[in-house]
């Protein structure tokens, strides 16, 4: 039985990562389904960043670069559709990731308190020691954020910042995009086979 992971994108700008990411983890072989919810700021975000068609979690799924197969595997959930099966802990999942995860996002978390079903979905991974992967999006950090961080990184989550590997070279934005996106499925135990991604050293 493959797993199920729950993509959440907030309002933090970083749209593409979130794109990007669903894209391939759709297509993983051991992923069965992915489950993705745009926050009420995310659906704002994305008119600015990717277009209004994208800015709905059905227009959000159904303009992502993937196969049928992958597709299939992939459904959408509004912020305030509570009734969600992913809305209880008794529906297991491999993971939670908040890519974009804006900092309102963050220090909702690190305070137990859950509005929306994207931050419902952080508070049940941390809840059930799931993996919840936070792809914090927000500079200057003040110390409001440092310590939301240390507390949901004391919680058990893994707070990964999208931050470039400039030694990648080439066209740096696009593979920094598909270079953190791996990092991403390594920490979910699906690593990726993009060789040309990882660092070589003096090779």
């Amino acid at each position: 039985m493959g797993c199920e992971l729950a993509l959440v994108v907030t309002g933090a700008s970083g749209s593409r990562l979130a794109v990007r990411f669903a894209e391939q983890a759709a297509e993983l072989p051991q992923l069965s389904a992915l489950h993705v919810v745009l926050s009420d700021g995310a659906r704002l975000v994305i008119v600015d960043e990717l277009g209004k068609e994208r800015a709905t979690p059905r227009g959000f799924v159904s303009a992502l670069a993937v196969s049928e197969a992958a597709r299939s595997k992939i459904s959408s959930w509004a912020e305030a559709d509570l009734r969600a099966p992913v809305a209880s802990g008794s529906h297991r999942l491999s993971g939670v990731v908040v890519l974009p995860c804006s900092a309102a996002t963050a220090c909702s978390l690190a305070a137990g308190t859950s509005r929306g079903l994207g931050q419902r979905l952080g508070d049940i991974a941390l809840k059930q020691r799931w993996p919840l992967i936070l792809g914090f999006r927000e500079s200057p950090l003040s110390a409001v954020h440092l310590r939301a961080l240390l507390t949901l990184t004391e919680a058990g989550a893994v707070v990964v910042p999208p931050v470039p590997a400039f030694y990648l070279g080439g066209d740096e934005m696009a593979r920094f995009v598909d270079h953190y996106c791996m990092r991403l499925f390594d920490l979910l135990g699906l690593p990726s086979d993009r060789q040309d991604l990882r660092w070589r050293g003096g090779a």
